[in-house]
């Protein structure tokens, strides 16, 4: 049985460049593991009185599951105001409730981050990753993943056609994958 690696992209805008690049990553999957594109568009904002009053939107309750159906996670993110995206901030959080059930909890996770200036979301990287410490989610330390003038690599129909970019991807997804191996709770073999 092959392991699930969530991809979760940070933005919702419908043409996103972390929703491009979860996209690409898809087919990068080596043999043995599927990667699979989780949403985050349809969590309301978290409240803990969803959970304390038994009303849980079932967005979440379909989000929950599905990362709790993953082997393991990679975090593709934006920086917005030189933070996490509130989006991705907000699925966090609903994959991490109530107390004492989160869904995170163990899965080796990768954060890579873009933008279209030079900073390639330096302070996002570093936020999300601040959430993963408190989350148990081991993150992959090297190599860093920053994608500047990520506007730049796309063709007309949105596929990735930069040949570096798509070479420096392909090395971080088999760097993910060895840091995956030596970082799971669950045999690589099945």
């Amino acid at each position: 049985m092959n392991k699930v690696i969530g991809l979760i992209a940070g933005s919702l805008r419908k043409e996103s460049f972390s929703k491009k690049i979860a996209k690409a990553l898809v087919s990068m999957a080596p043999e043995g593991f599927d990667f699979k594109m989780i949403s985050i568009e349809n969590l309301p904002v978290y409240n803990q009185d969803f959970d304390d009053d038994h009303t849980v939107p079932e967005s979440y309750v379909k989000f929950r599951d599905e990362i709790r159906n993953t082997d393991g996670v990679i975090f593709v993110t934006p920086e917005h105001n030189r933070s996490v995206p509130a989006a991705l901030k907000n699925a966090l959080d609903i994959g991490s409730r109530p107390a004492g059930k989160s869904v995170w909890n163990g899965k080796p996770g990768a954060v890579f981050s873009n933008s279209p200036g030079n900073l390639s979301a330096f302070g996002a990287n570093h936020h999300v990753r601040q959430s993963l410490v408190f989350l148990n989610v081991p993150a992959m330390q090297q190599p860093e993943v920053y994608l500047p003038h990520i506007d730049k690599v796309w063709d007309e129909t949105g596929n990735l056609k930069d040949q570096d970019t798509k070479a420096f991807l392909q090395k971080a997804v088999d760097a993910y994958i060895e840091w995956f191996k030596k970082n799971s709770s669950s045999s690589v073999d099945g």
